[in-house]
């Protein structure tokens, strides 16, 4: 058996599930009524956002619950202009959301930013001429 190259859904642990979904839906997504109060959920373009207690999270792993802090890891959301980063990054601290680092041109040859969320999940904003979007948003990797 091989795993199919996908992932359907990506759970975020936040602080207050309530506080966050209100974030979200003020970027302008909308809470699926499949949400609880315990659990928020968000159909995204082919992937779902869970919104999920830190504890529960940990606990439902059979992990420690650690600091919140750096996790090495964002998620990136990209753009077909450097106009609409700056759009967008200006929305998400509108919504709520505390800058990281303002967008840039960056070394790659892109323009990005990041963002935090409520929970301080790291996102980045960002056009890469590199790797075109297609007529559905969605990112075309070269061969």
């Amino acid at each position: 058996m091989k795993l199919a190259p996908r992932i359907n859904l990506l759970t975020l642990g936040v602080a207050d599930v309530e506080r966050a979904a209100q974030f979200y839906e003020r970027l302008g997504w909308q809470r699926s009524g499949a949400s609880q109060p315990a659990i928020a959920f968000f159909a995204l373009d082919g992937l779902v956002l869970a919104l999920f207690g830190r504890g529960e999270l940990a606990e439902d792993a059979g992990v420690e619950l650690a600091d919140a802090g750096f996790s090495a890891c964002s998620l990136a959301h990209n753009l077909g202009s450097e106009a609409e980063v700056d759009a967008a990054f200006q929305l998400a601290l509108d919504s709520g959301a505390r800058a990281v680092q303002p967008p840039r041109k960056v070394f790659w040859g892109g323009y990005s930013g990041y963002f935090a969320d409520p929970d301080g999940h790291l996102w980045e904003v960002a056009f890469n001429p590199l790797m075109p979007l297609d007529a559905r948003g969605r990112m075309v990797l070269p061969d």
